[in-house]
């Protein structure tokens, strides 16, 4: 794998919350941090803050839910980079609205989709001829327990009574994304995994989480960095394989 001090990453969402912490770690070990958020003000406030603690950093407009300016921040990478070699697909949301599939707003589950899945193919596609520049490419997909089929359909698991219909499904999607275009790229060098932050305290949950934003970066920290040995079209928690 490259050195740290070659990678270029970019984190979408990475204003705030477990984004902005990866960005933080990733930066901690050397790399180039893009920080992508569609508001400019909270995305330069971003930067600054991590150039403070001396980390190469630059801000990078990026509204999944506008096309034009995912190709607008591919065009701005191209130039001024030449590749990526890290795509972080964290941003994402929970709408008002969204609850159990007999009840929950159609408007709800499709602005959710409209960004958590639809938004993060969008980027993952205009970015992947950059990855493939990349020695060693990796792409992490923030998912969540939510999405696991597995986890959801258990009736002891703890998950088991949440019923957020339009979130679920756009991570179990998100999922699916993962296990294919892993597949896809399996020869190309490049890793693709899912990873599951856990319940942690962001502005998402209303801070209700058990974590903190640190331990709910781990995972996905930990396979932005997996060597080339490392597994691909997976889905893992800071330590372990989870089921999907």
């Amino acid at each position: 794998m490259l050195a740290s001090k070659d990678r270029i990453a970019l984190v979408t969402g990475a204003n705030k919350g477990i984004g902005f912490e990866i960005a933080r770690q990733l930066g901690k070990e050397g790399n180039r941090i893009l920080i992508g958020a569609r508001d400019r003000d909270r995305g330069q406030t971003a930067v600054a803050s991590l150039r403070s603690e001396g980390f190469a950093a630059r801000y990078v407009q990026i509204d999944l839910t506008e096309l034009a300016t995912i190709a607008g921040a591919t065009a701005d990478i191209e130039s001024q980079e030449g590749r990526l070699d890290i795509l972080i697909n964290n941003a994402g949301i929970t709408s008002s609205g969204d609850g159990a599939p007999s009840a929950a707003s159609l408007e709800a589950v499709r602005r959710t989709f409209d960004i958590n899945f639809f938004g993060t193919l969008a980027v993952t596609q205009a970015m992947l001829p950059l990855l493939k520049r990349s020695a060693s490419g990796r792409i992490v997909n923030l998912s969540s327990s939510l999405g696991s089929l597995t986890q959801i359909g258990d009736p002891t698991s703890e998950f088991a009574s949440f019923r957020f219909i339009g979130y679920g499904a756009s991570k179990a999607a998100l999922n699916m994304l993962t296990v294919q275009l892993a597949a896809e790229l399996r020869d190309s060098g490049i890793k693709v995994n899912s990873a599951d932050p856990g319940y942690t305290a962001t502005d998402l949950n209303g801070r209700r989480g058990r974590q903190t934003i640190p331990e709910g970066a781990a995972a996905a920290i930990r396979l932005a960095l997996l060597s080339d040995d490392g597994p691909t079209g997976g889905f893992f928690n800071a330590s372990n394989p989870q089921p999907c």
